[in-house]
């Protein structure tokens, strides 16, 4: 049987090893092309993810190009969890900076210095909270192009409710390190593409 020319979200999501979501990111962030039928379904081509996995095992620490590397900056107030993302990313063996603070006064104060390529924020922090820090970025026009990635033990519903911008990220607690890992795969394939 001949392999297909084009794949379903869900066919592309078990070949690449990453949740639905974590494709129609991709798909979003260009790392992956797509089209939708008349019916509203993505249709991604098979060389396309193909191309994706290419990129992704030559995706080596050693590229040390700042093109090539993710900042990323975690507001995290638990130092529990400050290590275990400290722990779990190094382990990706991926091109990753990272820098993680434990309040959103801190976070501020860090993107001032340097605005990071992700941010990975909690939201139930002491003084400054997540939605509050959220909010401020995401009036900032110079910081529009920053990813932000929200993990919180606050249900989405509520998220919604309280005004959280509706181009962040959402995932729950506990850390979905699988789903963080795969988004921040899809950004550094979309940045080796080719212009």
């Amino acid at each position: 049987m001949a392999e297909p020319e084009f794949l379903s979200t869900r066919q592309a999501s078990q070949r690449l090893g990453v949740s639905l979501g974590t494709v129609q990111n991709m798909v979003e962030s260009g790392a992956l092309e797509a089209w939708k039928t008349t019916g509203g379904h993505r249709r991604i081509p098979v060389t396309s993810v193909e191309a994706l996995l290419a990129r992704r095992r030559n995706l080596t620490p050693s590229a040390h190009d700042a093109g090539t590397r993710l900042d990323i900056l975690i507001t995290e107030d638990d130092p529990a969890l400050q290590s275990l993302y400290q722990m779990t990313m190094a382990g990706w063996n991926l091109p990753l900076d990272l820098r993680i603070v434990d309040s959103g006064f801190e976070g501020l104060l860090q993107l001032g210095q340097r605005p990071p390529d992700v941010l990975i924020a909690d939201l139930m922090m002491p003084g400054m909270d997540g939605f509050e820090m959220v909010r401020h970025l995401r009036a900032n026009p110079d910081l529009a192009r920053m990813d932000i990635i929200v993990v919180s033990v606050i249900d989405r519903e509520t998220i919604i409710a309280r005004g959280l911008p509706p181009d962040v990220t959402t995932f729950p607690k506990p850390i979905p390190f699988h789903e963080i890992k795969g988004f921040l795969l899809g950004r550094l394939a979309a940045r080796q593409r080719p212009a």
